[in-house]
């Protein structure tokens, strides 16, 4: 594994790399050691994959580092459904328990 910090073990550079190596994405790796994707990236590079380091060209030479995009490894896009089939259900019950509601949709369809 690797130092030991609050009782855990923080897995070594050697194993992200072997891992690398064998062909496992930071994604992958970090499913496997329990780990973020990102933490794994700076195990292995030394590098902070936020984007908030300076990234020498001697440093993208370093193994491991990836060409770009690895801002992704912290920040993973979000996704923001516009709706959700259990919101609007709950919606529904909602309306049919109040009689108001059901009124003033009954005048919003007609």
């Amino acid at each position: 594994m690797g130092e030991t910090a609050r009782g855990w073990a923080m897995p070594g550079k050697k194993r992200v790399l072997r891992l690398l190596a064998q062909g496992e994405s930071y994604e992958k790796i970090s499913r496997v050691l329990g780990i973020p994707p990102g933490r794994a990236y700076l195990i292995a590079t030394g590098v902070p994959a936020d984007g908030g380091d300076t990234v020498t060209h001697e440093r993208r030479r370093r193994p491991g580092m990836l060409p770009s995009h690895t801002q992704r490894l912290v920040n993973p896009r979000e996704f923001n459904p516009t709706a959700h089939d259990a919101v609007r259900r709950w919606i529904n019950r909602r309306v049919q328990a109040d009689a108001p509601m059901r009124a003033a949709e009954a005048e919003r369809t007609r």
